[in-house]
């Protein structure tokens, strides 16, 4: 229902939106691999805007494509410091270069690859006895890092992840309604 592998993505995406994106290979010419425009018809012209603002942020050089150069200044800026294993296996997800219809492509792909949202609305009901839409962000950390198996579990820094895609809130608490319509939806 609620794989740590899936969890991560979900996590990251919600984060900045950018991280799930992937780079193309390091290439003498840069060339995107043809993608079907079909792809445009999976999001709305608000999505497609955000996406191309996103984009935008991530290509650092402005040179309309987003590489393991650009892929590790974002991450800096967010406070991260990415291996270079872990860029290379975020480049070696892309199919080839990334331009905005890839990169399209891509959150497409993953967005569709995620639990579907009733499942995921299940999983963080489980630590809403009241039904209220949120959970104690300390009581949400310490079942997120203790409960499991082994590769289920998240790191404390993933929960930091997390919390940085949907803040808590004056109490302390955890919308995970808004986190989820985020997630899924991208508003």
């Amino acid at each position: 229902m609620f794989s740590r592998t899936g969890s991560l993505v979900e996590n990251t995406m919600l984060t900045s939106r950018m991280e799930l994106i992937q780079s193309a290979r390091k290439q003498k010419k840069k060339r995107a691999v043809r993608q079907n425009s079909n792809v445009f018809a999976m999001f709305d012209q608000q999505q497609i805007a955000e996406f191309k603002e996103a984009f935008s942020m991530i290509d650092h050089d402005s040179d309309g494509f987003i590489d393991k150069e650009d892929l590790k200044d974002m991450l800096a800026s967010l406070g991260q410091q990415p291996t270079d294993a872990y860029i290379d296996e975020m480049i070696s997800e892309a199919p080839g270069s990334i331009n905005f219809t890839m990169f399209l492509t891509l959150f497409g792909e993953k967005l569709s690859g995620t639990d579907p949202e009733h499942e995921i609305l299940q999983a963080f009901e489980c630590f809403d006895d009241g039904r209220t839409g949120l959970i104690n962000g300390e009581t949400l950390r310490e079942c997120m890092t203790t409960m499991g198996g082994d590769g289920e579990r998240f790191t404390d820094e993933e929960v930091d992840i997390m919390f940085k895609g949907a803040p808590l809130d004056a109490r302390g608490n955890f919308n995970y309604r808004d986190f989820i319509r985020v997630l899924k939806h991208g508003e």
